[in-house]
């Protein structure tokens, strides 16, 4: 069997907790995208399962794609791979059948943001910090997600600049539900795990389906929309460029 990206339990409650551990920095290959893809989906499927935490291990919750798979690919076979298994992630968690609680601490950049924005309460370390480093990286996505966080001019700065936002920030626009210290995240997401879990399990799961069937916007179709300008960028180019460069401009200009 391959490498274990995720690890997953229950409890007697019917808590389950993902945990991802993928050092150093939890930038996930397209493997690991799709074995936590499959691992909160089967979750979800399971009667006994009342919701989910979502976690990780090491120096910040998650630092997005791991950019070395994409480019070691002179091709595009890599880009799509990758498109793909985070696209099946942030949909796994968006479409999970009970709640899923995400607690975050340090770094929450490029996908890490996708799993957040899709999630349904976030409590987050006194040190946490979120931003979409992907115009930097030669790519785009998550904007839909950023947009569920940050109001849409702060999500437009932050997409344009790169520039990232804090934890009380987003406690203050209200997508942030709690900040902690970091010895106490963990605890604080089971504790509000285990309100959840004290209701009614059937009721929980219909107010989770009624909550997707009446938002806005559809995130996957806007998200994958978002994903064609991604797939532009790579086909004109220019994405291996700018990678190349970690952001720089190549013709010449300042």
């Amino acid at each position: 069997m391959g490498y274990e990206f995720v690890k997953a339990g229950v409890d007697a409650r019917g808590i389950a907790e993902v945990v991802v551990d993928c050092p150093p920095v939890n930038a996930l290959p397209v493997a690991g995208w799709y074995q936590l893809a499959e691992t909160v989906e089967q979750l979800g499927r399971d009667p006994a399962v009342r919701v989910v935490v979502l976690r990780a291990e090491g120096r910040g919750f998650n630092a997005g794609v791991d950019i070395k798979e994409l480019t070691a690919d002179t091709g595009h076979t890599a880009v799509i791979a990758v498109n793909r298994g985070c696209f099946a992630a942030f949909a796994a968690v968006y479409d999970c059948a009970v709640p899923v609680v995400t607690a975050v601490h340090g770094f929450c950049l490029g996908g890490g943001i996708g799993l957040v924005g899709n999630s349904d309460v976030i409590v987050a370390a006194e040190d946490a910090y979120f931003g979409l480093p992907e115009v930097d990286r030669g790519a785009l996505g998550a904007a839909t997600h950023l947009s569920r966080l940050v109001p849409q001019h702060r999500a437009r700065a932050m997409m344009y600049t790169c520039a990232t936002a804090s934890a009380a920030e987003l406690h203050a626009f209200g997508s942030v539900l709690d900040v902690v210290p970091a010895g106490r995240l963990r605890d604080r997401a089971l504790e509000i795990a285990a309100d959840i879990a004290g209701k009614n399990p059937a009721v929980i799961r219909a107010a989770k389906e009624a909550f997707n069937g009446i938002d806005l916007w559809d995130v996957k179709r806007s998200y994958r929309y978002e994903q064609g300008f991604t797939f532009e960028i790579n086909l004109s180019g220019v994405a291996a460029e700018v990678r190349d460069t970690f952001g720089g401009r190549t013709d010449g200009e300042g």
